[in-house]
């Protein structure tokens, strides 16, 4: 390629140029350490002095790992890739990170002939994870909103924070499909429905990318398939699972959300980690996706091919097998790949092409991002910016309050009147702990419990405050009866007590988040079991006992079994850790300021103790009376919410009765609010498959829509489903839309399905391929005047 200088500016610095070119340019010039040291990274503690952590790790062995800051030029030599959370490893302010990282760049640019920054990335799972920022309800919350339109305004903040600042690349979102409730990081993810996971995960891609800020999607793939629901475990599905539930919203982020990179699983499948998955990584990625982004490691899962998957002799070998399998950059400090690296092309062990793919995208990104051309690469005000703004925390109020599911209300005691006078019992440990309000990637809980003498960094009121301003006339007095661990039953009956001599008593049970063991839900906070932690279900049966009218409130990161509860309950909600504003949040549901809309992500299990499952299920993956004792059925299913009013569902009609196979169908649902309140109804479309090659679910949802329903108001909801929404793996592994009936049903959840009508698929089998349709677009017309 010849290229024509403009005079004084080298061609990859020259804007006016194709990005290719511009690539290709500085590529052509660089030598092998060069390039090879864009694909490390460095992970620098730029905390002050007096800052250090009284111990634990934010990251997996981190401790193993993590290097002092003593050789920091000799890791920046010949350039740097990535700089790790500059702002999100130790409690530094705004103006102390923005003064880190211009330092560390100033050195990644004079270690390099070329001046080439790095990218600056950043966890951002519920929000910026970092000092002061506003902590968001987890992605778990986001999913029970069932509202994109909301999570991209959300992320669209985010990214705007992260932009403002000099970081470049956030490390969200999550789109495992959750498998198994046991596991630690349920609250990360954005529930058990394919469909739903991948139109909010695609959404907050949007919002990121929006705001110029690379989303990662992350755990590429089947992370949370893991045996026995165990972090890192082992996982072992069949290919049509692995197609069919776990690549869809990797797929539908990447192509409608426009993600620009993607994180590897630590895990293996059958056997293979997939740091060492070309067929996942190149294969399915690149040639079947035409992903053109960048592969990053998850957090030393380099060395970890080496360490705990035994597929490379060291950590030099463990850098070319993530190299051959399609790994771009090494994350978070170089291990396997830098020198190490280069040694081994060098020896011949590993081609020095793989070498220039990789550095090309890596490159491409970061002109992408800018990183070449004029202009400070950490903002001058950055230092300013206010991380918890009143915009911030208007979203985080506003997704938290649609997130509140409303499970149970049968005897109609809420909502409380904000006047009331009755005798209001406050119980239990995710009353009085705004901690159990945040997630394990929020900032206090992530980074914070490490420094203990930095309080929480930002103000959140524990749910306790928030209710007694919403409830001044209530005389509410409080009893914590039990910590969320642990096996101290000392203030139980203190508890009952309380609650035997009040009107009401609400009930605050669940989760406090953690890390690896430091919290009952969170990385590496995997339960044997789904009762409630520690000693809370003994805490739960005596204030029921007690026959006081009790509201349950699940404060949580995963579902728990309260099957045996809810029948006894006056009531019960959940929350999935919903942030900063959840307090608020839950006290407005309560008192009925705010209509509940939330709907569930994740069933609620009937049993603590029966292996859990989704409700993506054929037939025989239901209740089996007559086959089996075990009985999977769920407390509450996918999708289940009430609200305080009622909302009827009164036809669904389809515009065709036949549909060709590569074709359209058009759905309209009917619903009315027959009730006295305003609402939002969410209103779900699921479709059946009553004749196939393969078992396949006996529901599964293809399409919702928020419907704002004013009193006595019926609207309509209109799905434009491509057929492409009733495609399956078949037993040759294609995918393909074939011939016959299809059910399409309506209605509140997957188990209340009122609404049904069938369409006639005709003509030939269609297999399909990287232009699939991804999405059923929903509208809801205005309604007449």
């Amino acid at each position: 390629m010849t290229f024509v200088d403009a005079p004084g500016l080298a061609p990859w610095r020259d804007g006016d140029r194709p990005l290719d070119e511009r690539v290709e340019a500085l590529l052509g010039e660089m030598t092998l350490e060069e390039k090879v040291a864009q694909l490390g990274s460095v992970w620098a503690d730029i905390s002050p002095a007096g800052s250090e952590a009284a111990g634990g790790n934010v990251a997996p062995l981190q401790d193993l790992f993590m290097k002092d800051g003593a050789d920091l030029a000799d890791r920046m030599r010949d350039g740097v890739g990535h700089l790790t959370r500059v702002y999100g490893t130790a409690p530094v302010s705004p103006a102390e990170g923005a003064a880190g990282l211009r330092k560390l760049q100033e050195q990644v640019v004079a270690a390099n002939r070329f001046g080439i920054p790095a990218i600056a990335h950043e966890e951002c799972l519920t929000g910026f994870a970092t000092y002061g920022a506003t902590a968001y309800p987890t992605p778990l919350a986001w999913a029970a909103t069932f509202d994109p339109g909301l999570v991209e305004r959300m992320a669209r903040a985010i990214g705007d924070d992260l932009r403002a600042v000099g970081v470049h690349q956030g490390l969200s979102p999550v789109l495992d499909v959750v498998r198994d409730y046991r596991w630690g990081r349920v609250e990360e993810t954005l529930g058990e429905d394919p469909y739903l996971v991948g139109q909010i995960g695609a959404a907050y891609v949007r919002g990121l990318e929006n705001a110029g800020i690379v989303a990662t999607l992350k755990h590429f793939a089947g992370y949370a398939a893991s045996r026995a629901g165990r972090n890192h475990a082992p996982v072992s599905i069949g290919p049509r699972e692995m197609a069919d539930v776990i690549l869809p919203p990797f797929e539908t982020a990447i192509r409608e959300g426009g993600a620009r990179s993607i994180m590897n699983s630590y895990t293996d499948i059958d056997g293979v980690p997939v740091g060492a998955n070309a067929a996942l990584l190149r294969g399915v990625l690149r040639d079947q996706w035409g992903f053109d982004g960048t592969v990053v490691a998850d957090y030393w899962a380099v060395p970890f091919l080496a360490m705990n998957h035994n597929v490379a002799a060291d950590e030099a070998h463990a850098g070319v097998v993530a190299l051959r399998a399609g790994i771009d950059v090494e994350l978070p400090d170089t291990v396997g790949y830098g020198t190490r690296l280069v040694e081994q092309v060098r020896a011949g062990h590993v081609e020095e092409a793989l070498v220039d793919e990789a550095a090309r995208r890596v490159l491409r990104q970061k002109i992408e991002l800018g990183l070449l051309d004029d202009g400070p690469l950490v903002p001058e005000d950055a230092g300013e910016t206010d991380l918890d703004s009143p915009r911030n925390r208007d979203l985080a109020r506003a997704v938290a309050e649609r997130s509140v599911v409303l499970l149970s209300n049968p005897t109609g005691v809420l909502p409380l009147a904000s006047g009331t006078t009755a005798r209001i019992a406050v119980i239990g440990p995710c009353a009085d702990d705004p901690q159990t309000l945040l997630g394990c990637y929020a900032f206090p809980n992530h980074v914070l419990d490490r420094f203990p003498d930095h309080g929480m960094g930002l103000p959140i009121s524990p749910v306790l405050d928030l209710l007694r301003t919403e409830f001044p006339d209530s005389g509410l007095q409080f009893a914590r009866g039990t910590d969320v661990s642990g096996d101290d039953t000392s203030g139980i009956a203190e508890a009952a007590a309380l609650a035997g001599r009040s009107d009401l008593a609400l009930l605050f049970v669940g989760d406090r988040a953690g890390l690896f063991g430091n919290g009952t839900s969170g990385e590496g906070c995997d339960a044997a079991h789904l009762a409630l932690p520690g000693v809370q279900p003994e805490l739960v049966e005596a204030v029921l006992a007690t026959g006081t009218p009790t509201v349950l409130v699940v404060v949580s990161g995963r579902p728990y079994a309260i099957g045996a509860y809810a029948g006894r309950a006056a009531a019960a909600l959940q929350a999935f850790l919903p942030g900063v504003e959840g307090g608020t949040a839950i006290a407005g549901v309560l008192s009925g300021r705010v209509e509940p809309s939330g709907r569930l992500p994740v069933q609620i299990p009937g049993s603590p103790f029966v292996n859990p499952s989704t409700y993506l299920q054929p037939p025989l993956g239901l209740r089996t009376d007559g086959i089996s004792v075990s009985d999977p059925t769920p407390a509450f299913p996918f999708g289940h919410g009430l609200s305080y009013t009622t909302v009827t569902y009164d036809a669904l009609t389809t515009s065709t009765e036949r549909c060709p196979t590569d074709g359209t169908v058009e759905a309209r649902v009917s619903v009315t609010n027959t009730g006295s309140r305003t609402a939002e109804e969410v209103v779900q479309l699921y479709a059946s498959d009553p004749l196939a090659q393969v078992a396949r679910p006996v529901a599964q949802l293809v399409g919702f829509a928020r419907v704002p329903l004013a009193p006595g108001q019926t609207r309509d909801v209109v799905f434009e489903i491509p057929t492409d929404a009733f495609s399956y793996t078949d037993p040759g592994l294609r995918r393909i839309v074939e011939p016959g009936v299809i059910a399409l049903t309506a209605g509140p959840s997957a188990a209340d399905r009122p609404l049904r009508s069938e369409i006639l698929l005709t003509g030939d089998t269609v297999v399909l391929g990287r232009a699939r349709r991804l999405t059923t677009h929903a509208r809801v017309p205005e309604p007449a005047s």
